[in-house]
């Protein structure tokens, strides 16, 4: 990875009085990407394939990559609020949202407080929802662990693919930059972690067609879990990527085009 693909397609957004910076490319129906809690790392192979089909919209989240943190905006309530603005301001209501792990949290709020402004909705192993009793994990924890163990809750075969981690050794703009994100991830979704106690109730004020996509082999969020959340949204599809785990958009990116392809159309 080279710091210059940070930048490719990249242009900074007026929002809130402040600015959020977006990657956008490509033609056809504008679809909203709305990525995890790493962020994103350049315009990315899944953006380039979408590109094929769609215009690629994706923001980075307050505090990720260049977009600055905003006075007052510091939840995952807060975020939902601003996306609903800044899609509003940029006339692509209603969206088509496709959220990535935080970011599939984040889409449902959207899709829970203002139904209408959502035309279609992808979850891409999401979390956000508590599934089990008040006692059971149902997300687990990658940031308690280091190097090789925190690459195997990732990927499905991690002989392949890797997340990159902070190290001593690395450019010191790309550490400062994944340091910053991580520390934006925290801030959102720390308590309790990633998740709202109150959405899995809420999920079925979403009116627009649904997509939950997951990977087989997620060891973050299990397949049951994204058959829960799915269950909870009224008529939702829900469909898995065999051999791949919590990014299907990375380790199984034509599987999972074509599954957004297909509902999209």
């Amino acid at each position: 990875m080279v710091i210059s693909a940070l930048r490719d397609h990249v242009s900074m957004w007026p929002l809130s009085g402040s600015e959020i910076e977006v990657r956008s490319g490509g033609s056809g129906p504008r679809i909203v990407l709305l990525h995890g809690a790493y962020g994103w790392w350049g315009w990315e192979p899944v953006h380039q394939r979408l590109a094929e089909r769609f215009t690629v919209v994706a923001p980075s989240h307050p505090g990720f990559g260049s977009s600055p943190r905003l006075p007052d905006v510091d939840t995952v309530d807060d975020l939902a609020y601003l996306y609903l603005d800044l899609i509003a301001a940029r006339g692509i209501l209603p969206a088509r949202l496709v959220g990535f792990g935080f970011g599939g949290w984040l889409a449902a709020e959207i899709a829970v407080r203002c139904p209408h402004a959502v035309e279609r909705l992808i979850l891409v192993d999401s979390v956000g929802i508590k599934t089990s009793g008040r006692e059971g994990r149902d997300i687990e924890d990658p940031f308690v662990l280091v190097g090789d163990e925190q690459q195997r809750l990732f990927w499905a075969d991690p002989s392949r693919q890797s997340v990159p981690l902070p190290h001593p050794d690395m450019n010191e703009d790309l550490l400062e930059a994944m340091l910053s994100n991580q520390e934006a991830a925290m801030l959102y979704g720390w308590k309790p972690f990633f998740h709202n106690p109150k959405l899995k109730q809420r999920l079925h004020r979403i009116t627009a067609p649904s997509l939950v996509v997951w990977g087989e082999e997620d060891r973050i969020v299990s397949p049951a879990y994204g058959k829960a959340f799915a269950d909870s949204i009224p008529g939702a599809r829900f469909v898995t990527i065999p051999g791949v785990g919590h990014y299907p958009h990375r380790e199984g990116v034509e599987p999972f085009v074509q599954s957004v392809v297909d509902f999209l159309g």
